[in-house]
């Protein structure tokens, strides 16, 4: 079957309980609205005398990063905040080697994760007006090479 367009909206992304390493949750699922994947590339010079005037490079680092967006989930009942979005907003608090903690995110009919071993995560905007719903907003960087993991 031919390559075809597929749904946002089937995306799943998890992130790993830092306390609790091998136990992954989903973040804000009925929240997200939208994501972005960016890559960053660092490159050498590599132009000599030799290159007659003409601009020469390598690739030396790829990063990589993604957004998510959409509205933040809370339990009307409770007052309990999404457990997906409360641990990315918990892990963002973490500094130093405690910043990193698992990322991993898929189609639903994927058969593996994309896993970022290690992922730092940084909070973004929250807000809305008068008649909106409140917004949430987090950038996961990626810290190292990704890997894939089966799906089970």
């Amino acid at each position: 079957m031919a390559a075809e367009q597929y749904n946002a909206r089937d995306v799943v992304f998890q992130i790993e309980d830092y306390l609790n390493p091998g136990v992954w949750t989903s973040i804000g699922p009925k929240g997200i609205e939208t994501f972005s994947k960016s890559k960053e590339y660092e490159t050498a010079d590599t132009t000599t005398f030799g290159s007659n005037g003409q601009a020469e490079s390598q690739n030396m680092q790829i990063g990589q990063a993604m957004q998510l967006e959409g509205k933040r989930l809370r339990d009307s009942a409770t007052g309990a905040i999404d457990a997906g979005q409360l641990m990315v907003e918990t892990q963002s608090e973490r500094l130093g080697d405690a910043s990193n903690t698992g990322f991993r995110f898929a189609h639903k009919d994927d058969t593996t994760w994309t896993v970022w071993a290690k992922a730092n995560f940084q909070m973004g905007e929250e807000g809305a007006g008068t008649n909106e719903k409140v917004t949430w907003s987090v950038t996961v960087t990626r810290s190292g090479a990704s890997s894939t993991a089966a799906k089970v």
